[in-house]
């Protein structure tokens, strides 16, 4: 049998052990961009739970499953954090109840576990954590059969699980050309074997640092946290009737250029949407109203919401963010991205709190649900904006006391033309509809650099060099980050295509950002609109939305 001071030493030791070890998971990433690797998002899930479970004295089983299943599942950070986190929520449920635990008992947490993470997990992909996590918790029950001793049944377990991982290779080719075992397999072999030390009578494994996740990450307005230094004070934002034979669009977004930045002008057959910074917004509203009737006009002095903003986020800063859900709210919003630049964009677009996070710094589900719950709209609406971060969105979700929905934005301009297609008098079903449409629409290119050698989808990469991204999809190598923007913009134009909007990062100089601009104006069809956004994100020199 397996006290809860037992399964709680084991787990603590667990997480001081893959805290050790998560460079060595981090390096079997086969996919050279730059990500939140496996390893530190799993350590920094289940460091979640150790000062919990430290501070348990004379556990049951259960108790302490149940600390480490909530603590895991506050604190997951991508999509292998998350899938531990399930895992050790089914053992939760496996163990409700009891005091001490069986072979049997620890047979049928796994198998739930398991089950709960395959739920989860829209397309289960085979040779990976899950399989490892799978075929060893049917070794479990198989041995917990013939003998219920807890300690025989878990060595079993892990001998599975890492016979499991020596076979990925084969059940995934990627990883037998990197010659590498899946990383969330290892880790959570690694976690396992260590829970099995501390079962066997070994020691507790002592921290090299603490694996404990760091203080969620700061939720902000980003109006409140810019440069006092605003140039255009007038936000303006209005629709435009379109009248009968009017002018193209694009017309009115360059006159817009020229009298302020952030523009943007989405047209229909019906009507223009349009936004911008301006110090003169009654010329913007005389221009578009050349274009049809004006509706839904909003017109805010940023230089005032910087002030009242900062003077807000000192105040939340010293408390808890948590407001009630207000009746006369109907919708809200919640975004995750990196950068002033891109934060502020957001705000402009009516996004009420942005999560800072992204590629390499993915956020807990904590850090997601804290701004779900600062947000007191009735229905909040969340744009993870990165594949890695959709999973923990999703589980905030079931935490959330006010309805929740994840659209599944995985790039920066997905995430844009989603809040662009919001509209405050549709109903909540047409609204997740459109958004939905229009971030399938957009086309997102990504210019970043290889974080490590590789062999990877008919590529030879060497560490520095540039990636260009499309869709999400690797689509070249590039030595000239100039040369790169202009490739992979031009494979992103369609026929249909009016508009490109250039977003550069922290790496990128504006002489450097002006350059590639111009280079696309000179190159590309003359009718293509062509913005410049200083969005001051890390990781990647740019993005690029083509739509």
């Amino acid at each position: 049998m397996i006290n809860g001071s037992l399964l709680r030493d084991a787990i603590i030791s667990a997480a001081y052990t893959i805290a050790s070890q998560k460079q060595k998971v981090d390096e079997l990433n086969v996919f050279p961009v730059p990500d939140g690797d496996t390893g530190t998002n799993m350590s920094m899930t289940i460091g979640a739970a150790v000062r919990e479970l430290e501070m348990l004295k004379n556990p049951t089983a259960a108790e302490t499953s149940k600390v480490a299943a909530s603590a895991l599942l506050r604190g997951a950070r991508g999509n292998s954090g998350v899938i531990l986190s399930l895992l050790f929520r089914g053992i939760s449920k496996g163990l409700q109840g009891k005091a001490e635990a069986t072979g049997s008992d620890l047979a049928d947490a796994l198998v739930e576990g398991v089950t709960a993470a395959y739920k989860a997990v829209m397309k289960p992909t085979e040779g990976t954590i899950l399989t490892v996590a799978r075929e060893a918790s049917e070794k479990a029950r198989a041995v917990a059969m013939d003998d219920n001793d807890a300690v025989t049944v878990f060595r079993a377990a892990v001998e599975q699980a890492e016979e499991t991982l020596q076979r990925t290779p084969e059940m995934l080719p990627v990883l037998k050309k990197a010659g590498v075992v899946d990383a969330g397999g290892q880790g959570v072999v690694i976690i396992f074997r260590a829970m099995l030390e501390v079962f066997e009578g070994g020691p507790i494994r002592k921290p090299e640092a603490s694996p404990a996740a760091p203080a969620p990450a700061p939720k902000r307005s980003a109006v409140a946290e810019a440069d006092g230094d605003i140039h255009f004070t007038y936000c303006t934002e209005f629709i435009v009737l379109k009248a009968p034979g009017c002018e193209d669009a694009l017309k009115l977004r360059a006159y817009l250029e020229s009298i302020g930045d952030c523009v943007v002008v989405v047209d229909d057959e019906e009507i223009i949407k349009v936004h911008v910074h301006t110090n003169h917004p009654g010329s913007a509203l005389e221009e578009g109203l050349k274009f049809g009737m004006l509706t839904k006009l909003k017109i805010e002095n940023m230089k005032e919401q910087h002030t009242a903003q900062v003077t807000e986020a000192e105040q939340l800063a010293s408390n808890e963010r948590y407001v009630p859900v207000d009746p006369e709210i109907p919708y809200g919003f919640v975004a995750v991205a990196a950068g002033m630049g891109v934060q502020s964009l957001f705000a402009d677009l009516g996004v009420n709190q942005v999560v800072t996070g992204g590629q390499t710094m993915n956020p807990s589900t904590d850090d997601i649900l804290s701004a779900i719950q600062a947000t007191p709209a009735q229905t909040v609406f969340v744009l993870p904006n990165n594949k890695n971060i959709i999973m923990a969105a999703e589980q905030a979700v079931k935490l959330a006391d006010r309805r929740v929905c994840v659209l599944q934005t995985t790039t920066i301009p997905q995430g844009i033309s989603a809040m662009l297609a919001f509209d405050p008098e549709a109903s909540f079903a047409d609204n997740q509809v459109n958004m939905t449409e229009a971030a399938s629409r957009v086309q997102s290119g990504q210019i970043t650099f290889a974080a490590r050698d590789s062999d990877y989808d008919g590529h030879n990469i060497k560490a520095g060099e540039i990636l260009a991204m499309e869709n999400g999809k690797l689509s070249f190598v590039e030595k000239d980050l100039e040369k790169a923007v202009y490739k992979l913009t031009k494979s992103m134009v369609r026929r249909d295509s009016s508009f490109i909007t250039l977003i550069y990062g922290a790496d990128v100089t504006d002489d450097q950002a002006a350059a590639a601009c111009e280079l696309l104006k000179a190159k590309l069809n003359s009718n293509l609109e062509i913005s410049l956004i200083n969005g001051g994100q890390p990781v990647y020199y740019y993005i690029i939305s083509v739509e």
